[in-house]
């Protein structure tokens, strides 16, 4: 017996080693009347060039700079940073109840695509595969700055998701600090492995992998599950199956297969709706403090909002801002879900075409 046969109908809580904390699952939840409705919001036409578009090839951002006619990826210094370099250090403190520090970084755009029409999901391979190159030189080059303890990389996809340009990309910021959730994650890895001998995510994903329940896909170096311990409706984790500890280090074959995950992921995801699925996707990997951080596995976060359609999304509301995250779709319900999904974007057939 599984805990997910176990639970499958009645309320429990599920355990999130990477960060001590936990979900609150309510499957009887699921048989509300709404369950399965189903509305498509159409299909996304946009121009492959947008002369307004202020990422498209040639054209000019709001600092006045002009774009080169760039035909890959193309990355430029945030023109509205959420951190600036490092400057003056200024801190506050003699008070235990109010503390605060001045905090510098370095935050940059990586347009994915000179295609304005495109998302991973409609990208090749080859191309997706140009920006996992990308993110692996900007993780080096910017974490191998002194003052540089973290990179994040991420994409905000869609709308709903406060993506202010509909352009294909995504973005880096970078912290003086190692930001809370990443440093949860560092414990967390570093006292597993000091406990167990083990990799926490290596171990766990062939785990899931013995049991298949959770597992969307897989290739020759890489697996997708919905985590055990999910909070959104169709959150996915993407997992190496041999552990390393940042994006830099995936050697060519495992470059091609995270490209190859990236599309297959994505195409998933708007064939769940038929929709271009809006999420915040993020690479966590080791820190860049100096620290060797051998017990890091480079990992991949999906949290997708919605719900039960295209227009219906969740919300973290109520309980869940003052208590615990919580969730009515089981793990297993959402793998098998996706997992029934074609991996033929829905634009591409005929029916879509007509």
């Amino acid at each position: 017996m599984t805990p997910s046969s176990l639970f499958s109908d009645i309320p429990h809580r599920r355990y999130n080693p990477l960060t001590g904390e936990w979900v609150l699952v309510s499957p009887h939840r699921a048989k509300r009347p709404w369950q399965g409705q189903v509305e498509e919001t159409g299909q996304d036409l946009r121009p492959s060039h947008d002369p307004s578009c202020y990422l498209c090839p040639g054209n000019q951002r709001a600092n006045g700079e002009r774009n080169p006619t760039y035909e890959g990826t193309f990355v430029f210094e945030n023109d509205y940073a959420a951190m600036l370099p490092r400057g003056e250090e200024v801190t506050f403190g003699p008070d235990p109840l109010f503390k605060a520090s001045s905090e510098s970084g370095i935050c940059r755009v990586i347009c994915f695509s000179p295609r304005h029409d495109l998302t991973l999901s409609l990208m090749d391979t080859e191309a997706i595969r140009g920006v996992v190159d990308t993110w692996a030189e900007q993780y080096t080059e910017i974490g191998s700055r002194p003052e540089i303890d973290y990179v994040q990389i991420f994409e905000n996809r869609g709308e709903l998701m406060g993506c202010s340009n509909p352009h294909p990309h995504g973005q880096v910021w970078s912290n003086q600090t190692i930001p809370d959730l990443p440093r949860k994650e560092d414990q967390r890895q570093r006292t597993h492995l000091k406990e167990r001998g083990k990799s926490l995510l290596e171990e766990y994903v062939w785990r899931e992998l013995d049991l298949g329940e959770r597992v969307v896909f897989q290739n020759e170096h890489f697996v997708c599950v919905v985590p055990f311990w999910a909070i959104w409706p169709f959150e996915t984790l993407l997992v190496p199956k041999e552990s390393v500890p940042d994006v830099a280090s995936l050697d060519e074959g495992a470059r091609n297969d995270l490209a190859d995950s990236l599309r297959r992921m994505g195409t998933r995801f708007d064939n769940l709706f038929k929709t271009s699925f809006p999420y915040s996707m993020g690479l966590h990997q080791r820190p860049t403090d100096g620290q060797p951080h051998d017990h890091w596995c480079f990992h991949i976060h999906y949290f997708p909002p919605l719900l039960r359609n295209a227009t219906v999304k969740k919300f973290m509301v109520g309980y869940e801002m003052l208590a615990m995250p919580q969730r009515d779709i089981t793990a297993e319900e959402s793998a098998e879900r996706l997992r029934e999904c074609s991996e033929l974007h829905y634009s591409f057939e005929p029916s879509t075409r007509a």
